[in-house]
């Protein structure tokens, strides 16, 4: 029988694993469409995909005291996911994904306050660990424009408090309800601005988004069931597996290089996520 933690940390893995997909598949369509429209029908398509839980659960799912908390996350979610697609259209793969990995280092201030969520000594200390080892992975971005940083800085800010908005919620809003409410909510939004940013679509770039429609719904599920069952301030570390996910799908895709220092990061990454995980479990 899993603990919480452990349970936790796998759903989050799972979740990271989808994410970095979405970040391969929007790097793929980045030259065909506009990021306008990769919102929206990643948005679209995860809905879509959400329908078949409301008709299972029925029209109980959508009752709800707390909407405000569903818009907020809708609102951060979206604007994130803006500035994220923007980053990752232009820089490499595990590069635009350190976007994210910036964002456990956020997580544990927020829910620290927030939360009143008190993080271990050795949790800050693997917090540090891991950072060491995302620096290892993704060795610096010099000549990077530093707008595109600060647009990444800003996703990153918005990721977290998306994350602790979860953790707050979970405790009256089932991971169905509020994985729902937030697709429906971001299709909407995003459907504003689409027919000002509209381009032709080949049949590549379709399948692309239905996979990544596939993808958002796993991954929203699965990271909104981990930080319902585990502390954000500790299960926010797993978040850096995603940059072996990212390297990964940027070798076999775009040959991009994968590195000793990469290795050497990674193994840092998971040993912080090892340390934090084991300090709960003995």
């Amino acid at each position: 029988m899993l603990s919480p933690l452990a349970k936790g940390a796998l759903l989050l893995l799972l979740a990271e694993a989808c994410f970095a997909g979405i970040g391969a598949i929007v790097k793929f369509t980045s030259g065909t469409a506009s990021e306008v429209q990769v919102v929206f029908f990643r948005n679209f398509f995860a809905l879509l995909l959400m329908l078949p839980f409301l008709y299972k659960h029925g029209f109980s799912l959508l009752k709800t005291q707390r909407w405000y908390l569903h818009l907020s996350r809708a609102l951060t979610g979206l604007i994130s996911m803006y500035c994220f697609f923007y980053v990752l259209a232009r820089l490499p793969l595990a590069q635009g994904m350190l976007v994210l990995l910036l964002s456990p280092f956020i997580v544990p201030i927020i829910a620290r306050f927030w939360l009143k969520e008190r993080p271990s000594r050795l949790t800050l200390f693997a917090i540090a660990l891991g950072f060491v080892g995302v620096m290892l992975a993704l060795p610096g971005t010099a000549g990077t424009v530093d707008a595109i940083m600060l647009v990444a800085l800003v996703s990153a800010v918005l990721v977290a408090v998306t994350k602790t908005t979860i953790r707050y919620m979970s405790d009256t809003e089932p991971a169905v309800r509020i994985v729902f409410y937030f697709s429906l909510l971001t299709a909407i939004l995003s459907a504003i601005p689409l027919p000002f940013y509209w381009q032709p679509l080949n049949n590549d770039v379709w399948l692309a988004f239905i996979g990544m429609g596939v993808l958002a719904a796993i991954g929203q599920l699965a990271m909104t069931r981990a930080y319902a069952v585990a502390p954000a301030s500790d299960i926010g570390m797993w978040t850096y597996s995603s940059v072996i996910f990212a390297g990964l799908f940027g070798y076999l895709f775009w040959q991009e290089p994968v590195t000793m220092a990469w290795f050497a990061g990674v193994l840092v990454i998971f040993y912080a996520g090892y340390i934090t995980t084991r300090q709960r479990l003995l």
